[in-house]
């Protein structure tokens, strides 16, 4: 049985070079980095000092304010270099691959028979803990807090996503296996956001309840699912998985291997030949791109995740955590003369002053990363409601979070939003405000101030 969910508010920017449905091996990395900062409020404590030979799986570092929670190398090899930052912050460890991938036997695990409390251990031991994020906060989950329910997007809506049907195909008895895992560390129920029309290897799974989404972006935010499902009030918990991620855990039940293995997609319309890979977590992503047809001397960003949420890195940086998409756009950084005052064919916006993509909402379009326009003061135009489906007031969090108001930061949601809830509304803002910036240093201090 499924429910129904269509958004109606929201922004489809459709962007040129979608990756196609092919699938190829990447070039093995050399070396793989894993960053901290890709763990919101994790204070790393290292166990893998430099010299250390580990095997995938094997602990790289637990989290300092909790050692239960700890980060395993998605390799084999050694551990070359840590990377250290201000007051000797641990911002990188670097491990040069040994390309055998050997891995670290955890053990299978037999879901008959075995309490929630078991399956929490067995992946807080394996290094499978920090794909299980929650709301509040959007931080890994405390395990010592049990969810009111979990919930999962299969629906991939953003711009060049990686379409999620195409990427998990094959993979059901991991999704099945890793679906019930979960489902032994909630008494509510594992809720899974699937598109209304597509053939989900999700979709026929036990122990689940289906929604069926469908609608423009960002209909497949798992924070929309949990608006117009089970929205979180104050004391409350909910956790959330990556479909992906849902993969690792299920063969690291099946097999007793920590395999960190992530099908990702090479879009952007800089890209000669978008379509997918598959690589490890941590890999480098010049392995991907400068062997597909784009030049090194290309003027490009690179970013690690989708255009709208995703990261810059370097082109010689490495695919963060929980990304299963590298864009590659123009970078934006000329400027046209007279810009605001002519007619404009080429670019999207929900304004239609001087603006005339509303006439044709299914061309694509090459876009760059040009704001064009300086930062200044809110401006109150009702834009961001027109694309913000969740049954908040943006604008006014947004404030809240700037002056820092924590009871109305409260009274208006902040428990149930993360930074890509805010990415459509920071894309059409005429102000050029950081939304998602600011709505993760109010996440962040409302955790300091509330826990």
């Amino acid at each position: 049985m499924s429910n129904d969910i269509r958004i109606k508010k929201g922004l489809d920017i459709n962007l040129k070079g979608e990756a196609e449905k092919s699938v190829e091996q990447a070039i093995i990395s050399n070396y793989c980095t894993i960053r901290p900062e890709d763990f919101h409020g994790t204070i790393p404590k290292l166990v893998a000092k430099e010299g250390t030979v580990v095997k995938a799986g094997g602990v790289l570092f637990y989290d300092k304010s909790n050692e239960a929670i700890k980060f395993a190398s998605p390799v084999s090899g050694k551990v070359i270099e840590v990377l250290r930052g201000p007051k000797r912050r641990i911002d990188a460890i670097k491990i040069e691959s040994d390309k055998k991938q050997s891995y670290q036997d955890l053990g299978k695990f037999s879901l008959d028979a075995t309490k929630g409390e078991d399956v929490k251990a067995h992946l807080l031991s394996s290094g499978c803990w920090p794909f299980i994020k929650q709301r509040p906060y959007d931080v890994i989950a405390n395990p010592d807090k049990a969810p009111k329910a979990i919930f999962i997007s299969g629906y991939a809506s953003a711009p060049l996503a990686a379409d999620l049907d195409f990427t998990l195909q094959g993979k059901e008895a991991e999704l099945q296996v890793a679906i019930l895992a979960l489902g032994k560390l909630t008494e509510g129920a594992v809720h899974i956001g699937i598109g209304k029309n597509s053939n989900s290897p999700l979709a026929g799974l036990s122990g689940v309840t289906y929604h069926k989404v469908s609608g423009p972006h960002p209909s497949g935010n798992v924070g929309t699912l949990i608006n117009k499902v089970d929205p979180i009030n104050k004391g409350e918990v909910a956790w959330t998985v990556s479909a992906q991620d849902l993969v690792i855990i299920g063969e690291l039940l099946l097999t007793g291997k920590f395999n960190a293995e992530r099908v990702v997609a090479l879009v952007g319309s800089s890209v000669e030949k978008p379509r997918y890979f598959t690589t490890k977590i941590g890999s480098e992503v010049a392995t991907i791109i400068y062997d597909k047809g784009i030049s090194q001397d290309a003027h490009v960003r690179v970013i690690s995740g989708n255009v709208l949420s995703g990261k810059h890195i370097k082109p010689d940086g490495s695919l963060d955590y929980y990304s299963n998409v590298i864009s590659v756009i123009p970078e934006g950084d000329d400027y046209e003369l007279f810009g605001w005052n002519k007619p404009v064919f080429n670019k999207i916006s929900t304004s239609r002053a001087l603006t005339f993509s509303w006439l044709n909402p299914k061309k694509q379009y090459n876009l760059n990363t040009n704001t064009n326009g300086e930062h200044r003061a809110f401006v109150t135009t009702g834009t961001y409601e027109e694309v913000f489906p969740l049954d908040i007031y943006p604008m006014q969090i947004l404030k809240a979070c700037m002056y820092q108001d924590l009871d109305e930061m409260e009274a208006l949601g902040m428990y149930e939003v993360a930074p890509e809830d805010f990415a459509l509304t920071e894309f059409v803002c005429v102000s050029k405000q950081p939304h998602q910036k600011i709505i993760r240093e109010g996440l962040d201090l409302m955790l300091k101030e509330i826990g």
